[in-house]
């Protein structure tokens, strides 16, 4: 079964594809001809996850599956969360955000965290929310 999964990093792309083996093909947007970025503007894990699949389904009419995955800090009251990977900038500055969020943590004695991703999954126009 082809089902298209919202990203073009080749490296999380062969995982999932490890993980779901071979009764699945993953199929990536730009194999659909979808080369544009894909949408986060949503305020939550879930919004983003179900924005992205449903931009996708829209495009092509396939079932598809998008995630979102964000670091959640309990003394930072659930943050970075849905802005982990731009926390520091507007670009994915691992680095920077690293730095950002130690410094927000400064004098915390709970730095408890978690990473949480929600995934939505399309198919055959019902869509699916997992979260983990």
């Amino acid at each position: 079964m082809n089902i298209l999964f919202a990203t073009n990093n080749a490296h999380k792309l062969m995982e999932v594809q490890a993980v779901l083996g071979p009764g699945f093909r993953l199929v990536t947007p730009r194999e659909c001809g979808v080369t544009e970025e894909i949408p986060e503007e949503q305020q939550t894990l879930e919004g983003n996850a179900s924005q992205k699949a449903h931009y996708l389904n829209d495009r092509t009419g396939l079932d598809c599956f998008a995630d979102d995955t964000g670091l959640e800090v309990k003394a930072l009251g659930g943050a970075p969360g849905v802005h982990s990977a731009r926390y520091a900038t507007d670009g994915h500055d691992f680095a920077a955000n690293n730095r950002l969020l130690l410094k927000n943590l400064e004098g915390a004695t709970d730095r408890r965290a978690q990473f949480r991703t929600v995934i939505s999954l399309i198919l055959n126009g019902e869509e699916y929310l997992f979260e983990g």
